[in-house]
């Protein structure tokens, strides 16, 4: 072997190591680059599952949670949001929130506007509902200031703890009452013993019956105002529309009975006072005996709509305000409970009770009731933004 072939064998030698060198190097840096991609495949599929995560219980909040930029653009809507702001639809991305709020209700715009934390009220078709809003600023990840607004109706819930403090009261009183009327009644009936035969018994007999009888009808007076405090819950079951409905009007030949047909669900002996309480308060309320109507259907979506209608004096604003307030009665004798007790009743059901005044004079009362198996959520005051 010459000097020459010695010279570029050890060349040869030396350019193949540094080829394997190079490949090793490679590999080294292939293996680097498939951790990074999959650390960032992990991260990427772990931001996604957040995402996913965080829309899931967004869209499980019992709340309306709406999520704009610091120019009004919409980032997030959840399932209620949608429902009670955009008619059950996912609005465009980039929708100007703030710029649709001025054709929604005035009392939302003032909340919205609002830093604090507040109560509005929305009135629609005869409908109250009330609201709280609350509002949370932060900062996105890209830096962006962004504000999460909250909506949660409390229209059921103020109205059940408002309930819920009556019935205390009431079996309050009832229980304090009756732990004094029992000694009453024995003390009258020592007292008529002790005085038999006495010359002036016909006079203290007397005393003593009037002081019986009121202490009775104080007892039963209570007794009927316990009956709200004691109310069981509904034993819903299938009830033939029509037949139900005439099973009322019979009791009732003066009002005119418009009954639809089919299959509701609801517990007819409760729903049954309901209607019997409606009808005579339509009977009172000064108008014509004849021009009362019970009318009765199933909506094409399974709710029950049920209309007591009177041509009587009609409600005034105050009685607007106050007719479901126990104890609160327009007549010389009425004891406040018909009413109440008529929404607990159609609430328990899951459904709703609207008073309101006709045109032409007299008023207009409607029991919804949810079709089967549903929450009667349907029948809510929606704060919808997007009417055309």
């Amino acid at each position: 072997m010459t000097l020459l072939d010695a010279a570029l064998g050890g060349a040869l030698l030396l350019c193949l190591l540094w080829l394997l060198q190079q490949r090793q190097a490679l590999a080294r840096v292939e293996r680097a680059r498939d951790r990074v991609e999959g650390r960032l495949d992990q991260a990427e599929r772990s931001l996604r599952e957040g995402d996913d995560l965080l829309r899931a219980l967004g869209d499980h909040a019992p709340m309306a949670m709406v999520i704009y930029t610091e120019e009004g653009a919409l980032a997030y809507t959840n399932v209620e949001a949608r429902e009670l702001f955009f008619e059950g639809r996912e609005p465009p991305a980039g929708t100007q929130f703030l710029s649709l709020l001025e054709g929604g209700p005035e009392t939302l715009r003032r909340a919205v506007v609002g830093e604090r934390d507040e109560l509005f009220t929305v009135d629609e078709a005869g409908e109250r509902e009330i609201y709280h809003v609350g509002k949370r600023h932060f900062r996105s990840g890209q830096g962006k200031l962004l504000t999460l607004l909250m909506v949660k109706r409390l229209t059921h819930e103020l109205g059940r703890q408002e309930l819920e403090a009556w019935k205390r009261i009431i079996r309050v009183m009832a229980h304090e009452i009756g732990n004094s009327l029992a000694p009453v009644s024995s003390l009258v009936h020592s007292a008529r013993v002790l005085t038999r035969g006495k010359d002036d018994s016909g006079k203290l007999e007397r005393i003593f019956e009037t002081i019986a009888e009121r202490a009775e009808h104080l007892r039963s007076f209570f007794e009927r105002y316990a009956t709200l405090a004691r109310l069981p819950e509904p034993r819903k079951r299938a009830v033939e529309l029509g037949a139900f409905l005439a099973k009322v009007g019979a009791m009732f030949p003066h009002v005119a009975v418009t009954a639809g047909s089919g299959e509701a669900h609801f517990d007819p002996a409760q729903l049954e006072q309901v209607l019997i309480n409606l009808l005579k308060n339509a009977a009172e309320a000064g108008g014509d005996a004849e021009a009362i109507e019970l009318e009765g259907a199933i909506d094409p979506d399974g709710s029950v709509r049920l209309v007591v209608r009177d041509r009587g004096q009609g409600l005034s604003s105050e009685v607007m305000g106050s007719a479901f307030v126990p104890f609160y009665s327009t007549k010389e004798k009425g004891s406040g409970l018909g009413l109440p007790l008529c929404r607990e009743i159609v609430e328990a059901h899951g459904g709703r009770l609207r008073l309101q005044n006709r045109a032409g004079g007299g008023a207009e009362i409607v029991v919804r009731l949810p079709a089967r198996d549903t929450t009667g959520d349907d029948f809510r005051v929606k704060l919808t933004l997007t009417r055309g």
